[in-house]
């Protein structure tokens, strides 16, 4: 289990960390302090929940949050937590998009580490200005694109690496939900009224949501850069401005040829997130709902299972699984690796020294890479379609 014994002597004392946003009704903020505490190496102490001040408060206090350190807004708690002698070293921001950026250039600023959710803004623009203030500052940025996470996920990305599949030829990457599929924004859903208004997500809306996603481990996995892409981004429901079905064409660097469809509104779907690689010598397919396992193919030979933890799986797999193969591991387990690679490379830098080398973490670069895919798919789907540079 070499999740546990390994970091364990890493870590000299836990990580202080705070939060920005996931107060009372939000679902992701949930997620990532269950994820930070997984593998004991963070202490949470500190939070800006809510951008009401008095819901601010009352959701520190229901998680236990020192009433001093409980914040009304980011900007009060970038600047307290930097004068404390016990301040936070990392902060989270589990905002609606449109936060994302001006908390991270607070912390930034105030020499904080920052964890972000993604996508990494809501313009390209914003999404350089940070690349140059992490640049500057010197400071981690971490994007939780969780699904990078996962182990089978990290042995794919070594399989391919190893050229078991040869020159990849297709990657097809595929992301269906069906929580939109009626007027949920009109029930009251918090999530879903944010998610549907330019101002706080951005010119995307699936595709900032959970196309972001699929791109983002499509090329994770198959380590090929995006050159140009046709999209076609749909609003079907009614009233709606931003996309809930995003369909994708893409051609890559080097000659491989790909597609993603993210859909919102595809009924019988809960997270069908899905991936598939294709090269000369083989095949691989994973499905999100059963992550433990891995189709791979090679050609003219019989398909072969492989599973997290079992005989056939990779160093890379096998240091981030935390349980014996046949227990499932997930959604939160993938959340958790992130930020326990992340807490590596923030104990490294205590000392100025660098993480070591199998650590890894989405960047701010990705982060930014992510915003170049929807706003290329958006000026796409907006000219009718046609062939667009990333």
């Amino acid at each position: 289990m070499a999740i546990g014994a390994s970091r364990e002597k890493t870590a000299s004392r836990r990580i202080r960390i705070g939060m920005v946003g996931g107060g009372q009704g939000a679902f992701i903020g949930a997620v990532h302090r269950i994820a930070l505490r997984m593998d004991d190496q963070y202490e949470f102490v500190a939070g800006a929940l809510s951008s009401d001040p008095a819901r601010a408060k009352a959701s520190a206090k229901e998680i236990g949050i020192a009433e001093d350190r409980a914040y009304a807004s980011f900007e009060e708690m970038a600047k307290a937590e930097a004068k404390r002698p016990d301040g936070i070293e990392a902060v989270s921001i589990v905002t609606p998009n449109h936060m994302h950026a001006p908390a991270a250039k607070a912390f930034l600023k105030a020499g904080i580490h920052v964890i972000c959710d993604k996508p990494l803004t809501t313009t390209v623009k914003e999404a350089k200005e940070l690349v140059s203030l992490v640049g500057k500052t010197g400071k981690l940025f971490v994007v939780t694109h969780n699904y990078t996470g996962y182990p089978m996920m990290r042995q794919a990305r070594a399989m391919v690496a190893k050229g078991l599949l040869g020159d990849i030829r297709v990657v097809q990457a595929e992301y269906p939900q069906d929580w939109m599929t009626e007027k949920t924004e009109a029930t009251g859903n918090k999530q879903a009224e944010w998610r549907i208004d330019p101002k706080r997500s951005g010119a995307g809306g699936a595709i900032g949501d959970i196309g972001t996603h699929a791109y983002n481990l499509a090329c994770f996995v198959s380590g090929l850069k995006l050159k140009q892409l046709c999209a076609e981004l749909t609003s079907f429901g009614e009233g709606r401005v931003l996309d809930d079905d995003v369909q994708i064409l893409m051609r890559f660097e080097g000659g491989a040829k790909g597609m993603i469809w993210a859909s919102q509104v595809a009924p019988g779907n809960e997270n069908g997130l899905k991936l598939r690689i294709y090269g000369t010598k083989g095949g691989l397919e994973w499905t999100q709902a059963d992550p433990n396992y891995l189709w791979y193919t090679p050609f003219g030979k019989p398909k072969q299972l492989l599973t997290r933890g079992g005989a056939g799986a990779s160093p890379e797999a096998a240091r981030l699984t935390r349980v014996p193969s046949g227990h499932p591991e997930g959604y939160l387990e993938g959340f958790a690796n992130i930020y326990t690679e992340a807490a590596q490379a923030i104990l490294a830098a205590r000392t100025g020294k660098k993480p070591p080398k199998d650590v890894f973490f989405p960047t701010v670069e990705d982060g930014l890479a992510g915003m170049e895919f929807i706003e290329a798919a958006v000026k796409s789907s907006k000219a009718g379609g046609v062939w667009t540079k990333v």
